[in-house]
């Protein structure tokens, strides 16, 4: 399907078009519309050399799949983002040379714990817990107003402490846009092909399998967690 990002796109411009005028979307056209960004914006990772460069791997069909566990941290070209809130699994799908595949996060699903596989999900979720390690918080003078609250002499010793620094919404909009662009891409795309996965998960991994059912068929790999 080599025109699916360009059909989809189109719907994302004229379903824009109807909300400027007001006219509601149903579950369906809203559904289109999310797929539609993420086409836009995901162009996913540089692929590795070979599947052999990642951690683990497994062959469905003529396509050989490379995984890579990284836990709560997100890799992307530009340097690691991280979220307590979910986990990321970095793929890459090989084939022969001249070959290409129906991509889709959908078809990836990740089982934590030994617990029910959950599924992928949208890049879009994960952007509102995301952290940058680069970031250092400005001193908010939060540990001078806790000394002088002590002093016995001092004012405001029952105000709130300082609120916390927040990022600046510049830096916050180039994560989002750099996570957004490092996710698996969608849609008919010549091989290799690499990108991330998304999967809601807060807690401690000891063990992670990433399951594929696909298009190419079916297989599971055991991850490396940590």
């Amino acid at each position: 399907m080599p025109h699916l990002p360009v059909l989809r796109t189109g719907a994302f411009i004229v379903a824009a078009l109807l909300a400027s005028q007001g006219i509601a979307l149903s579950q369906t056209d809203q559904t289109d519309v999310k797929n539609a960004k993420e086409v836009r914006e995901s162009t996913g990772l540089p692929p590795r050399a070979t599947p052999g460069d990642y951690q683990a791997q497994g062959k469905t069909g003529k396509v050989t799949i490379g995984a890579e566990f990284t836990g709560h941290s997100v890799p992307t070209p530009e340097g690691p983002l991280s979220t307590e809130d979910f986990v990321v699994v970095e793929v890459g799908l090989f084939g022969a040379v001249g070959s290409s595949a129906q991509l889709s996060p959908d078809d990836f699903s990740l089982r934590i714990n030994g617990k029910k596989a959950q599924p992928s999900l949208s890049p879009l979720m994960v952007l509102k817990s995301l952290k940058d390690p680069s970031w250092i918080p400005p001193d908010t003078g939060a540990d001078k107003s806790s000394k002088t609250s002590f002093g016995g002499g001092g004012q405001g010793g029952n105000d709130p402490p300082p609120a916390p620094a927040k990022m600046p919404v510049k830096m916050q909009l180039a994560n989002e846009k750099r996570t957004q662009k490092a996710a698996l891409p969608q849609g008919e795309r010549p091989l290799p092909q690499a990108g991330l996965l998304f999967f809601q998960y807060g807690g401690k991994v000891k063990s992670a399998e990433l399951i594929y059912n696909g298009p190419t068929g079916k297989v599971s790999i055991p991850l490396q967690a940590f």
